[in-house]
């Protein structure tokens, strides 16, 4: 038992607070203390077996951020080779004069078998593995290094503002928000660090040019010089043994130099390497039959190798041929006939069974988005539509009915509408086989593209190549797919009609769930203080002007006491509302405790008083240039107060408040209507501009 809780902790130890001192400790061991031949022999082989776990694992990655240690193993791996360099190094001129095994066998082994013992060859082969390495793999992953670093950096606001659409959205909950905006940090670190990363694989092959010059011409001064040996023999070992450490150090240094390139070129989506270069570059069999055509072409050539390309030519045509014949016996699989329909019997009489009610939310669309909504296509726009629904139904208090999706020919092949209770509130056509590009306000070029607008809320955008999404981010757009565009258009949609949703069955609902809660409460309000219709028209009333009923307990209150006093919805709205000024008030400006408020002209104020006290609410009787000036002055003051970055809050009289609600709900709808009685004591009023005529 002791000895097992030993190695417990002696396991904790080596992969925790002690792995990389242990690294660091082995590397300066290795550059200062000299190592015997048998030990180097190991080291190397662990460089080369290391080197190929590292390009493996790149190739294998699904996705380059789950290899993010990368630029850590790459500069250890660096670290290593190169204390490998200064222990060969010291062993070469120490032990030189000695023969060409005084290095270990490993090194040896690269001089005499892998170039056969021919220094010339040697330098020939060293010299090419060092142009591949330094001038083609280095130089080119280097470049892609700088250039995916600066284009992450760049498109991360666009990605920020296309995670905030998707969670206003509610396609998306806050955990999900969180994990990719985490994702989006990580991929900025891992590119930035792949940046300097690989000026570690270009600075290595530098080091391992002006290593070989060092040792050779050491090594020859040395056994010349120091130890008597002729040219040629001095020539011979210490040429030999520099080849071979230069060919040893320099396989690993391209190997990982490959994975580094091999890895800052693989896209972001998740899939193995081999099934998406096999994927893109096979799938359609024409490139593949036209290639065996010029090659069979070419076999037939007199003079040429007629064997070899023709052999090429038959394997690369039975390829197409049987890519052909799989193609084809899936499209005739999708378009077979469907089994006769039985013979009809004789038709009932009508029924109102017959009458199919018309439904609260629907979502016609055209026959070429039935894809979006088909699970066995793929389709993804079912579960956002949930996703909708549960975060509005959460957000105001209410069960949203479920949204019915059909195909309507009459539609466009990629249009679709937005329905409720039969009456169309959108529609939009849009373009499946691209990406909306939507301008927020600020961009930093012009893109290419189908001009277009958000079908949400009117931006400027433009219908985009799925190719050209990361440099649409970085040029400042919010780039969304059509799932997203269309879910959008239907949360905005719902959320400004919500008092529609809410029927009297909804109401009763909301009642028999918080008598399980509050039973008393509940008790004789309906139909003894008010009937259910009137708690209908208040909750619809708070709706209308964008208030959450989730707080049922405060309303319900509120409600049975004004409906004692005075049964007319307004009032009881009013009221209700005065219950709720907390909420009201942090709904439009949060938590602050200063409040910026905009108020009418005094002399304003009695104008419209009189005006709805002579005519009712209806105000039809207002002087139509006095209501033009007014609309304007608030819509100026509206928009200062946008640009200043904060809430826009008119503050009325009560008896106003109403009306003037109901004056500007759709044409400014940034500006919150409050009247002084909603405005809770704790807040401190500051005034920043006032409207007269």
């Amino acid at each position: 038992m002791e000895n097992t809780d030993l190695i417990t902790r002696l396991k904790s130890m080596i992969n925790g607070n002690f792995a990389a001192p242990m690294i660091l400790v082995a590397l300066l061991s290795m550059v200062v203390l000299p190592l015997p031949p048998f030990i180097l022999d190991m080291l190397f082989s662990f460089n080369i077996a290391l080197s190929l776990v590292i390009m493996l694992a790149s190739i294998y990655v699904l996705k380059p951020l789950h290899f993010a240690s990368f630029p850590s193993i790459l500069l250890i791996a660096t670290l290593l080779r190169l204390a490998l360099n200064v222990a060969s190094t010291r062993i070469i001129l120490l032990e030189g004069h000695t023969g060409t095994a005084a290095a270990g066998n490993v090194i040896e082994a690269f001089g005499e078998f892998v170039i056969g013992g021919n220094y010339t060859v040697g330098f020939v082969v060293f010299a090419i593995l060092v142009i591949i390495n330094f001038v083609v793999v280095t130089k080119g992953a280097t470049r892609i290094a700088e250039v995916s670093a600066r284009f992450t950096l760049d498109s991360m606001p666009g990605k920020q503002m296309a995670i905030d659409a998707d969670l206003n959205a509610g396609l998306i909950d806050q955990d999900e928000a969180r994990s990719r905006r985490d994702e989006i940090m990580q991929e900025s670190d891992f590119y930035g660090s792949m940046d300097g990363a690989s000026k570690f694989v270009r600075g290595d092959a530098i080091a391992g040019i002006l290593i070989l010059f060092i040792n050779i011409i050491g090594g020859f001064i040395i056994g010349v010089v120091q130890h008597d040996l002729t040219f040629s023999v001095a020539a011979n070992n210490y040429t030999l043994l520099t080849i071979g450490d230069g060919l040893v150090a320099q396989i690993p240094s391209l190997l990982l130099a490959a994975a580094a390139g091999l890895l800052v070129t693989r896209s972001t989506k998740e899939q193995d390497m081999g099934d998406q270069i096999v994927g893109q570059l096979f799938q359609d069999p024409k490139t593949l039959a036209v290639t065996s055509g010029i090659i069979g072409g070419m076999g037939l050539i007199p003079g040429m190798p007629n064997l070899p390309f023709l052999i090429m030519a038959i394997a690369g045509g039975s390829g197409a041929w049987l890519m052909m014949q799989r193609q084809k016996a899936a499209a005739a699989a999708i378009a077979a006939p469907k089994p006769e329909a039985e013979t009809p019997r004789e038709q009932r009489e009508l029924s109102w069974e017959d009458l199919s009610p018309v439904d609260p939310i629907g979502l016609e669309i055209g026959y070429r988005l039935i894809p979006l909504v088909d699970k066995n296509q793929g389709g993804q726009l079912m579960n956002r539509i949930k996703g909708i629904r549960k975060k509005i139904s959460q957000e105001l208090g209410f069960l949203i009915p479920p949204v019915h999706i059909r195909d309507n020919l009459d539609l466009a092949p990629t249009a679709y509408q937005i329905t409720l209770f039969g009456v169309t509130f959108g529609e939009a056509e849009i373009h499946p086989d691209r990406m909306m590009a939507i301008n927020p306000g600020q961009v930093f070029g012009e893109l290419e593209g189908i001009q277009s607008q958000d079908p949400a809320f009117g931006l400027d955008a433009v219908w985009i190549e799925p190719s050209q999404r990361e440099h649409a981010q970085a040029q400042g757009y919010t780039v969304v797919d059509v799932d997203t565009v269309i879910a959008t258009h239907l949360s905005k949609i719902l959320q400004s009609h919500a008092h529609e949703l809410l029927g009297r069955e909804e109401v009763q609902q909301l009642l028999d769930n918080l008598s399980k809660s509050a039973p008393k409460l509940v008790e004789g309000l309906v139909p003894d203080t008010i009937p259910l219709g009137g708690v209908q028209k208040v909750l619809q009333n708070l709706l209308e002007e964008n208030i959450p009923v989730r707080d049922i307990r405060t309303i319900i209150e509120s409600i049975s006491e004004q409906a004692v006093r005075n049964p007319d919805p307004e009032a009881i709205t009013a009221s209700t509302r005065m219950a709720l000024s907390h909420s009201i008030v942090q709904h439009v400006n949060g938590i602050k405790a200063d409040l910026p408020i905009i108020t009418l002209d005094p002399e304003l104020e009695q104008i419209l008083l009189q005006t709805l006290h002579a005519t009712g609410e209806g105000g039809a009787s207002l002087e139509p240039g006095l209501a033009e000036n007014m609309h304007k002055n608030l819509n100026d003051a509206a928009q200062r107060q946008e640009m200043a970055g904060e809430s826009s809050i008119l503050v009325v009289q009560a008896g106003l408040r109403s009306w003037i609600s109901r004056f500007i709900r759709h044409s400014i709808p940034s500006l919150n209507v409050l009247s002084y009685n909603e405005i809770p004591d704790d807040k401190q009023i500051r005034i920043v501009a006032n409207v007269g005529r």
